[in-house]
């Protein structure tokens, strides 16, 4: 079946990485052999002159320009809304596609119930894999994101959640889910989230180890002071848990986490007190998240680790 594809690229302050990889993008569609698509470039308020640079050597890139900094869910949102074909690919700007990338991708969305697909991503300046499928590393009360796994001889496999760096996603079942939650703004934890809760709906997720992009490490995160950081990391680490968990688990969870807090006071941990505070007063919208999740739930966490690991339950895995 022919797909139509949105490619959507988040931007800021990314004119040399546009510069750079817009025509591997480009060439990765055609040598695809993808006959309808649109690429979109939601900017969020650069500095540069990454909007300048779009306009005048892209004219038919249609360009989003937010003109107050969303973060990464909100940038990426915008693009989204405004993509019209039968998928969406959402591509970080710094990342560089690879001849004929789409090909492999395609054949999942002949089952319905397929919500997306990513590649493997590998270093760009030395070629280790950065990111295969993702495990689902989760116990009582515990969800990790972390940790990737492959296995030797197995294209296909079963990912706990996409990388937003190079998700491929039916884009009707990305808005039935309710886009990525901005909640998560400016970076962190959103892309998690998303999977989760479209394996929970009741699709499935899939890795793909026959194509792949490259990827050099985050430099917008970089450049972020070391506690803005923690602190951002931190409280969407609880935002997630709060939004995945329930019953008993949720509870002991968050007494865990308010002890936590307290014995971080003490020790003048303020990075620590401020994200459990933060999460304090967004929990108004959470609740709203919530709800809307459980309403649609047709698997819970337990029921999605236990489909991954069935399914590899008989082959070698490598954890990285």
């Amino acid at each position: 079946m022919n797909k139509s594809i949105s490619v959507v690229i988040p931007n800021y302050n990314g004119e040399e990485l546009l510069k750079t990889n817009i025509p591997y993008l480009i060439n990765a569609l055609e040598t695809s052999e993808i006959k309808d698509y649109e690429i979109i470039v939601s900017d969020d308020a650069s500095s540069d002159n990454s909007v300048s640079f779009i306009k005048n050597n892209y004219p038919q890139i249609i360009l989003i320009e937010n003109k107050i900094n969303k973060g990464f869910a909100g940038n990426t949102n915008s693009g989204i809304k405004a993509a019209q074909k039968d998928l969406v690919f959402i591509l970080n700007s710094d990342v560089q596609l690879t001849e004929k990338y789409f090909i492999p991708l395609l054949k999942y969305f002949d089952d319905d119930l397929t919500f997306g697909v990513m590649s493997k991503i590998i270093s760009l300046t030395n070629e280790k894999i950065q990111d295969g499928a993702k495990f689902p590393d989760y116990y009582f009360a515990n969800i990790t994101s972390t940790k990737n796994y492959i296995v030797e001889n197995r294209k296909t496999l079963f990912t706990f959640f996409l990388s937003g760096a190079n998700a491929l996603v039916d884009r009707k079942k990305l808005i039935e889910l309710g886009y990525f939650k901005e909640i998560f703004n400016p970076y962190y934890a959103e892309d998690v989230d998303l999977g989760l809760t479209a394996w929970k709906f009741g699709y499935k997720l899939y890795y793909d180890d026959s194509t792949y992009c490259k990827h050099p490490n985050s430099e917008t995160i970089k450049k972020e002071s070391s506690d803005k950081v923690k602190l951002v990391s931190k409280r969407n680490k609880i935002f997630l848990h709060y939004l995945h968990l329930n019953g008993f688990e949720l509870f002991f969870y968050l007494l865990v986490t308010t002890i936590k807090t307290f014995l971080k006071i003490l020790f003048l941990d303020i990075v620590y007190a401020k994200a459990f505070f933060q999460f304090l007063i967004s929990i108004k919208k959470l609740k709203e998240i919530k709800t809307y999740y459980n309403r649609n739930k047709k698997r819970n966490l337990r029921d999605i680790k236990k489909l991954i690991l069935e399914d590899i339950k008989n082959d070698k895995i490598k954890k990285f």
